[in-house]
């Protein structure tokens, strides 16, 4: 299945809102097991969308206008698809009698323009509003694409699509066949490499279907296998797991929508009984404030310390004044005294330390985005990394966070 979006709205155009729903519903849509190709916004302009209609219907297996399905003038999309279609609106009795109900009881006056908001086009599955008026619209159409039609507001739309929409594209497009997703997690890897080392398990996916989605600082893989049978489902999806595993493996973290790196991170030192503290420059703060977002840290958690300045890491972890006079604060000798210092200061087992330059000004002659890294783990040697970020201050240091993360990451699995 190839879909394509069309959301309806000379606001969005202008920026007055943003539109939220898009990406709802191609999440949603993926979910299904179907790929949005396009997306396109278009204003509330009968003609201009009647072109674009036009040119989804060329290209696409299902069509989705979001929006103009209200009672003012400038809502036309089921009009114009109705005309699109050569199909008539009639009218859903029991929105009718929602809307009527409604200004009755209210005492309000119903103008006639409200009735619009129950119509459906003829021939096409008229989808229950259930927290406002306006009805959705699922046809079917034999000699073209398919055509799902939502209500703009958020408020609607998601509601709809959830209780209403999903099950019916479900029934409508793979009857007694259910999908089953998992999510691969993966850090370390951009996706522009990622999806060069899977090419030809992309190019040739069938079932499982493989979808790839950059997020802030990572990358995820949908993977998605329709059958009847959970445990034929289960084995596709495990074949393919595997196959992904054995080239882009080093790389992958975790699983699941919500499982992020600093969950896998924390789960890891709970199940190995291990306790870390931190002490950082750049970061001031920054990796503390992730661990403690973490329900439960504390009891692997012990704390740390913000050393931002030479002095303070001077008074506090009680760095030698001769070496960041000579090696410099941003450099492998001072990440690894700070990993060190705050490991035996509050008695952890790991000491992890952040320093380095965020810009906007290089510092002690280091670029910006020049990063040391400390890692005191356990009896084991202290070790300093240094890494190399691009981008701007805040991504500076997120970035930062996420690679010492990873880092204990992979420790932590050895």
């Amino acid at each position: 299945m190839k879909a394509e979006i069309i959301a309806v709205g000379t606001e969005i155009l202008l920026g007055q809102i943003v539109n939220t729903n898009g990406p709802f519903v191609s999440k949603r849509l993926a979910d299904l097991g179907i790929d949005v190709y396009f997306e396109e916004t278009v204003g509330d302009n009968e003609e201009r969308l009647k072109q674009t209609i036009s040119l989804a219907a060329k290209r696409s297996d299902l069509v989705v206008l979001l929006g103009g399905l209200g009672p003012t003038k400038d809502d036309l999309t089921k009009q114009t698809v109705a005309r699109y279609l050569n199909k008539p609106l009639i009218e859903d009795a029991a929105a009718m009698q929602k809307i009527t109900r409604f200004y009755k009881e209210t005492r309000r006056p119903m103008t006639e323009n409200n009735r619009l908001q129950a119509l459906y086009i003829a021939g096409s599955h008229p989808l229950k509003n259930s927290t406002g008026f306006a009805v959705g619209i699922f046809y079917q159409n034999e000699e073209g694409p398919d055509f799902l039609l939502l209500p703009g507001p958020p408020g609607e739309l998601k509601p709809m699509f959830t209780q209403v929409v999903q099950p019916l594209l479900q029934k409508a497009y793979f009857k007694d066949h259910h999908l089953y997703s998992r999510v691969l997690r993966f850090f370390g890897i951009g996706e522009s490499l990622l999806v060069t080392k899977l090419a030809d398990l992309i190019d040739h996916q069938s079932n499982p279907t493989i979808a790839p989605y950059a997020k802030t600082s990572e990358v995820t893989l949908r993977l998605t296998a329709s059958s009847r049978n959970e445990h034929v489902a289960k084995k596709l999806l495990d074949e393919v797991e595997q196959k992904i595993q054995s080239r882009v493996g080093e790389y992958l973290y975790g699983y699941g929508d919500q499982n992020s790196l600093v969950n896998v991170v924390v789960n890891l030192l709970e199940q190995k009984k291990l306790t870390i503290s931190a002490a950082e420059s750049l970061t001031a703060g920054a990796f503390q404030a992730m661990l403690a977002d973490v329900p439960g840290v504390s009891s692997v958690f012990a704390g740390g310390a913000v050393t931002y300045s030479n002095e303070a890491k001077m008074k506090l972890l009680k760095i030698p004044a001769e070496v960041l006079v000579t090696e410099g604060a941003v450099s492998a000798q001072t990440a690894k005294l700070m990993a060190s210092a705050i490991k035996n200061q509050l008695g952890t087992q790991i000491g992890i330390s952040f320093t380095g330059v965020a810009g906007p000004d290089e510092l002690e002659g280091n670029a910006v985005g020049t990063v040391w890294i400390g890692l005191a783990f356990k009896d084991q040697p202290v070790e300093a990394r240094l890494f190399h970020f691009s981008n701007a201050r805040p991504y500076i240091r997120e970035r930062s966070v996420l690679t010492g993360l990873d880092w204990l990451r992979h420790e932590l699995i050895k």
